[in-house]
This record gives structure tokens, C-alpha cells and sequence, in this order.
């Protein structure tokens, strides 16, 4: 893969690496793989590398005030993409540190988003020596390739005419029901699962069902927050800052409670120890919605964005659009399960503004309505079908 030469395109991939690491790290804690925490920590490396050279290439670039009065803002958004990673990596550690993670926690997390996994490709397997054009991921699992490494040399951007290699590294976000298909493809064994993460637990929520699920709400909001941050900044939109604010206090709020039910279930359970990973997770999900709220500071003050800024988000693998459900279209009056956006056009729905409300991460009952406002997230390719989906002409659209 080509090195980033300039800010803009460096900037892209930091962003793209650090938001690969908090998918990989969830997928970690999930399926209680050590193999995942060490990719955590060889991209934390990696985005190391790059925030070091953006910070020296921003300092070199300020040659008048006004120059370094926009250059320090995007020097806070490289520090608040570094602390992303950061995070990450804290929560790919509960597995490296045996923190302690209960068995609520792991049934959770796959009914929290999709499921981010890693595979290498055996030799000989039905993905050897086959580009992703030929294979259609997609389609034949629900997964969708976001990375691929090969020895040491990541690719950020695979292309349909991509070849792969035995020994390559496969990086995928989908359906958790895609994974296994998947592995068994790639000539890969299947994952072990943790004991007790498929039980089912009846009668009232426990103190520790309630923390579990607590946590889980803030791993879903502090992911909307930085998916709303960086629209904020790519459409300079006060009102999307103001929500990253709103929903950064919230999160405060959240962990109070969420330390309180802790406290409350360590007296009930066999080895209190156990939810040390909860408090960890609990941090770093905070610490995500903090950077966040820290980025979009240039746009609720008014200030000035650098246009290299709006351009390196505009650019990255997993783009954010906001469109308008036309009356009429084949989104009008449908529930968001009924369109199967994810399968049919490869987006996901990060919120909705219904008579300026929004509503984060909404749900598959969730039945859009002419005059809706939605921000997706996903690659490129997506918007052509989710315009037409949604009854918008991009041509005649900003």
C-alpha cells in the first residue's frame, strides 16, 4: 500500500485506522481473542507513526497567523484521533490482561452493532488466489472487507480487482450469523466463544444485567458521537455539534449510574473481580465520547475549519452523507428492517432528525417518513442505490 505523503491524505488514514481499531478491539472482548488485541496494538503503532509526521507537517505548514490559528485546529482533531486509538487499545487489553469480563457482557455485544472479525486466508482455501470482485463478500456472507494486511503492509481501501493471498489477513464488518460462513471459507477453524456467552438468563435483571446493559448503551452512543463529530466538521453544522456536546454530558451521567450498579453487583457475585473489565470498558467509552465533544469545538465556536480537514474526512473509507427521504420514494412509510439498507446498499444509519429530534442508532422497527434527515455511514460506493433509495437526485443535490 502507498504511503500518505501530505496532511489530507494522512489525516484520511488515521482516521480510518483509528476507527478499524475500536471495531477490532470490540471484536477482541467478543470472541476473547489475544490475536485481535495484538492487531490493536500493531495499528496503535502505526497511528503513532502517522500522528508524529501530521503534527510536523501542521507545524511546518503555519507561516502566518491566520495559518496556524487553523492548523491548531486540526492539530486538536489529530489529538483526539490519537486518543480514539488510545482507547482502543485499552479495551483490546481487557482480554491481553484477563481484566475480567462477565458472561452478560459478551451475549450483549452482538446484538449491539455488527460484528467486526479478522481471518487469514489458508492456503488452498476458497479465498486463496481469488480477488473480492470474483468472491462478492457481500452478498455470499453479509460481510464487507474494510482491511487487508498482508505481512506487514496494510491496505485501507481494498478494491473489487484486489487479489488474495494465502497468509493475507482479511478484515470484515457484518451480521455475527456471516462469521462462521465466512472463517469456513478462508479454511480457518471456528472461533471459540467464551462459556456462557449464548446463556439466557430469566426473571428480573440483575445488578449486573443492568450494568451490562448500561454499557453496552454507551459503547452504541459514544460511537454515534464520533460518527456525528466528524459530520459536524464535514458539513459545518452547529446543530450536529451541539448534539456531540449533548450527548458527551449524557455519557457522563451514564458511567455515574454505571459505577453505581457495579458497586451494587459486587456484592453478589462469586468473584467481584470479574467486572474490572466493565469499569475499564466503561472509561474508554467515555474517553471516546470526550474526543468527540473535543473535536467539534472549531464548529461550535464558529471557527474557521482548514479545508485539508473537510477534505481528509470527505476522502476516508467510511464516508458520512446526510439525505432527505423524498415523499413518494421506496423509503417513504418503510421500516428501516423492510429497506435492509446494510444489505442493499452497504449503509448503516447513524441517526435520524424528525422535526429537528434526533434519534441515534435507530432501530430496525425504526419507519422513516418523508422529510426525514438521515446521516449514514459507509463506503462510497453505497450512495448511488441509498439516493435512489431514498427518492434524491444527487446531481441536483450539494
Amino acid at each position: 500500500m502507498r504511503e500518505p505523503t501530505n496532511l489530507k491524505d494522512m489525516l484520511a488514514e488515521a482516521k480510518d485506522t483509528s476507527e478499524l481499531m475500536v471495531d477490532l478491539a470490540y471484536a477482541a472482548l467478543f470472541y476473547d481473542s489475544e490475536d485481535l488485541s495484538e492487531e490493536v496494538a500493531r495499528l496503535e503503532e502505526k497511528l503513532d507513526d502517522l500522528v508524529f509526521d501530521m503534527r510536523s507537517l501542521a507545524i511546518l505548514a503555519a507561516r502566518s497567523p491566520s495559518d496556524a490559528g487553523q492548523m491548531a485546529g486540526i492539530l486538536q482533531i489529530v489529538q483526539d484521533i490519537e486518543k480514539i486509538g488510545n482507547a482502543a487499545n485499552d479495551i483490546a487489553k481487557i482480554v491481553v490482561k484477563n481484566l475480567g469480563v462477565p458472561p452478560e457482557l459478551l451475549h450483549d455485544i452482538p446484538e449491539a452493532e455488527e460484528v467486526p472479525s479478522r481471518v487469514r486466508i489458508h492456503p488452498g482455501s476458497d479465498l486463496d488466489g481469488r480477488s473480492l470482485r470474483d468472491i462478492d463478500l457481500p452478498t455470499e456472507t453479509g460481510m464487507r472487507p474494510i482491511a487487508v494486511r498482508s505481512d506487514a503492509e496494510w491496505n485501507f481501501d481494498p478494491e473489487p480487482e484486489d487479489i488474495l493471498r494465502a497468509g493475507d489477513v482479511l478484515f470484515l464488518q457484518g451480521p455475527p450469523e456471516g462469521v462462521e460462513e465466512l472463517r469456513e471459507m478462508a479454511g480457518a477453524a471456528p472461533l471459540r466463544r467464551m462459556p456462557g456467552a449464548d446463556d439466557e438468563g430469566g426473571g428480573p435483571l440483575s445488578e449486573v444485567e443492568r450494568a451490562v446493559d448500561l454499557l453496552i448503551e454507551m459503547k452504541n452512543i459514544s460511537e454515534v458521537a464520533v460518527g456525528l463529530a466528524y459530520s459536524a466538521l464535514l458539513y459545518r453544522d452547529a446543530g450536529l455539534a451541539r448534539e456531540v456536546v449533548a450527548i458527551e454530558e449524557e455519557m457522563d451521567e451514564m458511567r455515574y449510574r454505571l459505577e453505581r450498579w457495579i458497586l451494587l453487583a459486587a456484592s453478589h457475585v462469586e468473584d467481584p473481580s470479574r467486572l474490572r473489565g466493565m469499569l475499564h470498558l466503561a472509561t474508554a467509552s467515555e474517553a471516546i465520547a470526550d474526543c468527540a465533544k473535543e473535536m467539534v469545538w472549531v464548529v461550535e465556536k464558529g471557527e474557521e475549519i482548514h479545508p485539508v480537514l473537510s477534505a481528509a474526512i470527505g476522502e476516508s473509507d467510511e464516508l458520512v452523507f446526510k439525505l432527505t427521504v423524498a415523499e413518494g420514494s421506496p423509503a417513504d412509510g418503510k421500516t428501516l428492517a423492510a429497506l435492509r439498507l446494510e444489505i442493499e446498499t452497504g449503509m448503516f444509519p447513524l441517526a435520524v432528525n424528525r422535526n429537528r429530534r434526533w434519534t441515534y442508532r435507530p432501530r430496525d422497527n425504526f419507519a422513516l417518513r418523508a422529510e426525514d434527515t438521515l446521516l449514514f455511514t459507509g463506503a462510497p460506493e453505497g450512495l448511488d442505490p441509498l439516493a435512489e433509495m431514498l427518492g434524491q437526485n444527487l446531481e441536483d443535490s450539494e
